[in-house]
């Protein structure tokens, strides 16, 4: 590195962290050489450090393009917070106050400069740029220069002008989502000189994803939150009336919440927000207008009351939780009704292109809700990214597994039906009509068409409407049937569906999952002396308050729990806390050091296990064996505890030992006791927990990869769960 600064010094000392996020250093590296630089990271992935370091070591001026205000303020709060000269320049910004922070620029007074798009390419602001010894570009969001991205904005197009009025300036893009097709317009759209291209996984760990069917969805959503009594969340609504609606029933119940949409005065909107970010309320009810901008980390939940039109936005949306690493929890509510509305809406467009892309989205999306196997492995297959297990352990359908059943006669009655349509008529229907015609509706079409006379009209009526379009959804998913998105999403037998209906196949499906209330999971949460954690927020907020900026601006959850677990006392101490720099050092070590020795006073010291591992309280879950448990876990536990071993399970239930080791691991985790002798050498157990050590805890992946392969990720997953629920085992 060309500059000789010890960027880990830096990194320390001024940000407050020991060591970088997943492909930081390499992207920090590229940039300090004067490279141009792609760089797609995950929200909470630690995007922004990647210019922020840079600018530091490097002499001149860092622009930084961004796309909102919020996100510009945000951003500069926490840069000053660190003692880092940073601004921004806007139309949020009084004329008076403009010149002065001008006036600082002009002197070399900042180090990084956040402006909007419109605004950089202003005449008097390309003559500044020139005379302010420029020496990077980076553009945030960059996803909005591209026409194929979720969120694009025609503005953004006019930054490609600057590499043409500064050609030997380094240019970095930065997103946390993009297909393929979007990183390449990226590229080319802002003329980037043979980057260095840093694209990091598009997996979360540390978030729960789950669907589950919605019954009753006021209730449910109220029941989460109510169950979450001091998190805060974001639930997305369809419209703008259901988000004003929601907002206000939660009100009613106690629950301090607020809708944010485009429909609203900007002042209502800017003062909503403000109120989320200063946590003042816990629930914003909102369109899908809310989100991109909003650097709140630590936001628990992320709920989804209708369905999102498409996976992009979903995983946007559900990005927004737990972007401090901490748990966090996403969920769908899922209602066949949500497809026929989204369906509505698509048919509404004039375009036909559109159309047919809106119905492929809209079929994917219905694809990730209702499949059976791990949503995780789904999502991260739509990004084009392979996960390294059939099972994540953090999604519903690997934390308890649904049941499957013979579902040959329903398969082909469902598969007679669409053969028959379509040889009485000449063309195929859509899985409505064919619902309706295995079901005996007297419809217009129907008498049309002349399908009551069919031989299979009316020989459905053992399932409702509901589970016919689940079945006929999931025939879809097993590649028997096929919708044809180009034709109105006709159905067509596809020749594997031909051969099954032929030979009389065995079809096993999957059934729907009953509704349920979430459980209150967090596993991978860093434990810590609760009663502290809560006092320490309180001082955090005041202090917040009285800088008039967010909570989180002065320290985000993880340095929170942090010092109420490890109680420190001593500036030395103080500094050993993640996120705690020579700058907040100073500014707000004397507070928390003597919220902590008040504490102390009051109360005794706790202890806790290894740093890596939560210290659960086993009195919490008072339910039952078989109510903590599903049938299948059970069963598999039940031929564990006599003697059997997971490749003798998983041959005898048919299984794969993936599954088998996910049962077990759920097993652990919900207190269920589990010898690691069973699995691991005393050598083999104290090798796991340096790899975890170094790795981190919620990074299987990483252990396996750092113990060569010894163990795969199953039983690098029970080792997790066991030592999850007893952090004290001691390997023997």
């Amino acid at each position: 590195m060309k500059s000789g600064v010890d960027i880990q010094s830096v990194l320390k000392q001024v940000f407050g962290f020991s060591q970088f996020r997943p492909l930081q250093e390499q992207i920090i590296q590229e940039c300090l050489e004067g490279r141009d630089v792609f760089a797609l990271l995950p929200t909470g992935g630690g995007k922004s450090l990647c210019f922020q370091l840079p600018a530091l070591i490097r002499p001149g001026l860092t622009v930084v393009v961004s796309p909102l205000i919020a996100l510009m303020k945000d951003q500069v709060d926490a840069l000053q917070s660190s003692g880092v000269p940073a601004t921004f320049l806007n139309s949020s910004i009084a004329s008076g106050e403009s010149r002065e922070r001008l006036r600082g620029l002009h002197t070399g007074q900042y180090k990084l400069l956040y402006v909007a798009p419109e605004r950089l390419l202003l005449s008097g602001m390309l003559d500044d740029l020139r005379r302010w010894n420029l020496a990077a570009i980076a553009v945030d969001e960059a996803h909005c220069i591209s026409e194929w991205g979720h969120d694009f904005r025609p503005e953004y197009r006019q930054i490609r002008n600057l590499r043409e009025i500064f050609p030997e300036i380094p240019f970095m893009a930065l997103t946390a989502t993009a297909t393929e097709r979007v990183r390449k317009d990226i590229v080319e759209q802002l003329h980037l000189r043979q980057p260095s291209v840093f694209v990091a996984s598009f997996n979360r760990p540390n978030l729960t994803y789950r669907v589950t069917p919605r019954s009753g969805g006021y209730r449910q959503v109220l029941d989460f939150i109510r169950t979450r009594p001091k998190e805060c969340g974001i639930v997305y609504c369809l419209s703008r009336a259901g988000a004003e609606s929601l907002a206000e029933r939660l009100k009613a119940d106690g629950i301090k919440a607020a809708p944010y949409h485009a429909g609203l005065e900007s002042s209502e909107r800017a003062r909503n927000q403000e109120m989320f970010l200063r946590d003042e309320i816990r629930v914003m009810c909102a369109t899908i207008a809310f989100g991109m901008g909003v650097n709140k980390p630590n936001v628990r939940f992320v709920i989804h009351h209708d369905l999102p039109k498409n996976v992009e936005g979903y995983y946007q949306e559900t990005g927004r939780a737990g972007r401090d690493g901490l748990p966090s929890e996403c969920l769908l509510l899922f209602s066949a009704g949500d497809v026929a509305k989204q369906q509505g809406f698509i048919d509404e467009k004039t375009d036909e292109q559109e159309k047919r892309i809106a119905r492929a989205q809209l079929q994917q999306m219905v694809h990730f809700a209702e499949i059976g196997a791990c949503r995780r492995v789904a999502l991260l297959d739509y990004f084009g990214e392979e996960y390294p297990e059939t099972q994540c352990g953090g999604c519903d359908n690997c934390l308890a597994p649904r049941t499957t059943y013979d579902g040959t006669i329903a398969a082909q009655k469902l598969l007679s039906c669409v053969y028959r349509i379509r040889q009485k008529s000449g063309f195929g229907v859509g899985l409505n009509h064919v619902v309706t015609v295995l079901t005996g509706g007297e419809t217009d079409k129907v008498r049309q068409w002349r399908h009551e006379t069919l031989s299979t009209y009316g020989i459905g009526t053992e399932h409702s409407r509901n589970e016919w379009g689940a079945i006929g959804r999931e025939l879809i998913r097993l590649g028997l049937l096929h919708q044809n998105a180009e034709k109105f999403n006709t159905l067509e037998i596809t020749p594997k569906g031909v051969a099954a209906l032929r030979d009389r196949q065995v079809i096993t499906l999957t059934k729907p999952r009953e509704p349920s209330k979430p459980e209150v999971r967090r596993v991978g949460e860093i434990a810590c002396d609760e009663l502290l954690f809560e006092r320490l927020r309180l001082v955090r907020k005041e202090l917040a308050d009285q800088l008039g900026v967010p909570p989180y601006i002065v320290f985000g959850d993880n340095s929170l729990r942090q010092m109420a677990r490890n109680y420190p006392q001593s500036n030395v101490d103080f500094l050993r806390i993640s996120g705690v720099g020579d700058q907040k050092l100073q500014s707000y070590g004397r507070a928390f050091m003597a919220e902590i020795t008040d504490h102390l006073v009051q109360n005794p010291r706790q202890l806790f296990a290894d740093d890596s591992f939560e210290t659960p309280d086993p009195s919490v879950d008072k339910r039952t064996r078989g109510e903590r448990l599903n049938g299948t876990t059970l069963e598999t536990l039940k031929r564990f505890n006599a003697g059997a071993s997971v490749a003798e399970i998983a041959s005898e239930r048919g299984l794969a030992e993936s599954t088998v080791y996910g049962h077990i691991a759920n097993a652990a985790e919900l207190g269920e006791s589990i010898e690691l002798s069973r699995f691991f050498t005393a050598a083999d157990q104290h090798a796991i927990l340096q790899a975890f050590s170094k790795c981190g805890f919620g990074n299987i992946a990483g252990a396996v990869e750092e113990l060569g392969g010894r163990f795969h990720y199953g039983q690098l997953k029970v080792f997790r769960s066991v030592k999850q629920r007893d952090p004290f085992a001691r390997p023997r």
